[in-house]
């Protein structure tokens, strides 16, 4: 599974994720200050699920229906990074395939997952 992740991602969990085995690309470093259409472009077309904290991405998935491989918004405000590491990489162990052609929320208790309408 391929990994893309907003700008706004923290550096420390991109490296967790990294160090965990997680194939990931990162827009701070490939496209740094590119527009979130631009982000997800990226990731439909190169097959990857985008992980986000940016709320803006439900706007141009499900009001812009623009297309996207998969979306995984982090909802996780306040938490350690040891917390925020283990929740996403448990429900990436767990659920990651299951993100393609979705849109997921993920926070501290719970994975939404629902179809992507593009």
């Amino acid at each position: 599974m391929k990994l893309f992740a907003d700008e706004n991602v923290d550096g420390r969990l991109i490296a967790a994720l990294r160090d965990a085995g997680h194939e990931l690309a990162w827009a701070a470093e490939d496209m740094p200050g590119a527009a979130d259409g631009a982000v997800l472009e990226w990731a439909r077309a190169n097959d990857a699920i985008l992980l986000t904290d940016d709320l803006d991405f439900g706007e141009l998935v499900f009001r812009q229906r623009r297309a996207a491989s998969g979306v995984l918004l982090l909802r996780m405000a306040g938490l350690s990074l040891a917390r925020k590491r283990a929740i996403v990489l448990d429900a990436l162990n767990e659920h990651g395939q299951d993100l393609y052609g979705r849109f997921a929320v993920l926070d501290l208790r719970q994975l939404r997952i629902r179809p992507l309408q593009v």
